[in-house]
Order: C-alpha cells, then structure tokens, then sequence
C-alpha cells in the first residue's frame, strides 16, 4: 500500500482502511501521489545550493520534509474546510477521483484534524530548524510566513476567488525552489529564482487542468477559479500555453549563457507534449474514453492527470538536465 499510495491515489473501502497499518493511512488522506512535485522542486532547491558550493546535508534534509509535511497538511486542511462548507459532498468531484477521509467516513472530524495538526506541526519544526540555521533574519521569517499563509488560505478564500493557481505558481516556483535555496544557503540566486519558475509552471499546469475538470460544478458551488472565470476553452488553451512556454524558457536559459546546452535534456519530453496537446484542444468528452483510468486519480478527472503525468515526465527531465549541468561545472573547476 505505501508503493501504491506513492503512485496513484488508490480507492480503498472502510474494510480495506480498518486494516491498514497507520503510515499508509496518512498516505492515503494526504493523497501522497501528488508530493512528488513537492520533492522535485525541494530537490532544484539543493541542487542549486550543490552548484554554487553552498549544499548542507542536514539543512536541505529538513527542507524536503519540511516542504512535503507543509503539502501533506494542506491536502489535509483542503479536504476538511470543503467539507465542512459542505463542497465535497453528493457526489463532488473530489470523491470520485478518490477516497474522502470524512465523507467516506473513514475519519471523523476530530480524527481529520488530529492528522492535520500533527503533521502541520512536523512541518513547522523543520521550518524553525532552517530558521535557526540562517540565524532567524528577517527574510527567513517572511519566507515562512508567506509559506505559512499559503498553507492555511489556500483552500479559502484564495481558491474561491481565482488566486488558487496563482498561489500555486508562487508556492512551487519562487517559494520552494528560490526560497528553498535561501533556506539552504543563507542567500539568494537568480537562476534557482527562474528556474524554480519553469518547473512551477508544470504544476500550475495540474492545477489548471483539475479545475477545468470541474468548472461546471465549480461555477454552480461559486468557486471562482481562474478557469471558472476565463471558460473552459481559454483555460484549455492556457495549459498549452504554459506547456510550451517551458521550453522556450529552456532555450532563454542556454541562449543566455546561465547552463550549458546540457539541460537540453528536457527537450525529450516533447513526444509526451505531442501526446497531450491534443486533448487539449478539444472539450473534455462527455464520457471516458477507452482505456482511460476511472478513479484513482483519472476519469471523471481527465486534464488533471494528463497534465500530471507530462509535468512528471518534464519536470523529471528538466531536473535531469540540470543535474547534469552542476556535474558538468564541477568536473571542468
């Protein structure tokens, strides 16, 4: 169940969970599938802090799992606020793609919160050791702050009124990549600031196409995400846009002299672009299609996971080729 909890978002009865042991439990409330996007932008973070002769072991430990508690208390926070406001219920999208710990009562509230809490608390202890490890200044404060802000406002009011995926943008990008450095390092750097920025522009992609899954029900509920409010064409249409605009961003960053044409890598992701973009130029289809998951984060979610899986396979690549740029420099210094 770990194994499967880290790759999908698997479908488990009151049966099936009475019997889990209590690790998978967390996994499956926090839908653990989703924090490897965490661990790759925590991973860009040190890797930057590797390439500049500044990476500490114990500071950039405490940063992933700081980063991937602070994900894993915000799906938590996220399920028990909409469902409290009564959101994730009668059949929301929410519980068909996966299992709901209090609608599908496999938690009650105070079970829910207990989870939340702790795993929060796990969260912030990391985020005053890396305080304690730039000496608790002023910038380290706000950079937690910020985080902090995001993490609890997110579900509301920011989501309800089209600051979600901006928030999302913020968080993956300059936050964790650019401020994951800094918490590292004790300073800052352009080049984890922007590419911290291409690779968030991946997960923005995720979330845009989850709430364009559920716009109609969106709009009916009045939450007004960014897809709600530009219609679900645009809003197709700006995920291919910020799929290739991550590759234009690439190419700025050789033609630029900051990497080497190494990180050219991520070029290789472009057949599973060409998978993609297609669906996305057409409507959602009314029914799903052949062969296409049900549940276990596919249909009736059907640009969510599309735009998951490509930003796996482009965030995996874009990590490669950075990687392989920082060993490139420190083979020829």
């Amino acid at each position: 169940m770990w194994r499967k909890a880290l790759t999908v978002i698997p479908s488990v009865t009151k049966e099936e969970w009475d019997n889990l042991d209590f690790v998978s439990r967390w996994l499956v409330s926090t839908r653990a599938a989703v924090l490897v996007m965490t661990v790759t932008s925590a991973a860009l973070a040190g890797l930057f802090a590797w390439r500049d002769s500044a990476f500490a072991f114990a500071p950039w430990l405490a940063l992933v799992l700081g980063l991937t508690l602070a994900h894993a208390s915000n799906n938590l926070l996220n399920d028990y606020v909409d469902f409290i406001r009564g959101v994730d219920q009668k059949n929301y999208f929410r519980t068909m793609y996966g299992p709901h710990p209090l609608e599908d009562q496999l938690l009650d509230k105070r079970q829910h919160l207990a989870y939340f809490v702790v795993t929060a608390l796990l969260a912030l202890a990391c985020g005053l050791y890396l305080m304690r490890h730039i000496n608790y200044d002023l910038q380290g404060w706000l950079l937690l702050g910020a985080g902090a802000f995001l993490l609890l406002f997110y579900t509301w009011p920011l989501k309800y009124i089209a600051l979600g995926e901006v928030a999302v943008f913020l968080v993956w990008g300059p936050l964790m990549v650019g401020g994951g450095y800094y918490a590292v390092t004790g300073n800052w750097s352009m080049e984890a600031l922007f590419a911290g920025s291409i690779y968030a522009l991946g997960v923005t992609t995720v979330i845009f196409g989850k709430h364009i899954d559920k716009i109609v029900v969106d709009r009916e509920k009045r939450i007004y995400t960014l897809p709600v409010l530009l219609g679900e064409k645009i809003s197709r249409y700006a995920v291919i846009g910020m799929m290739i605009l991550s590759y234009l961003l690439v190419a700025y960053l050789v033609g630029s002299h900051m990497f080497s044409p190494v990180i050219l890598i991520a070029l290789l992701a472009l057949p599973q672009l060409r998978e993609t973009v297609p669906a996305f130029l057409q409507p959602k289809p009314a029914e799903r299609p052949a062969n296409f998951p049900q549940g276990q984060g596919g249909w009736p979610l059907f640009f969510a996971p599309l735009a998951f899986r490509y930003n796996r396979t482009f965030g995996s690549l874009f990590l490669l080729g950075l990687l392989a740029d920082v060993i490139l420099q420190k083979l020829i210094v």
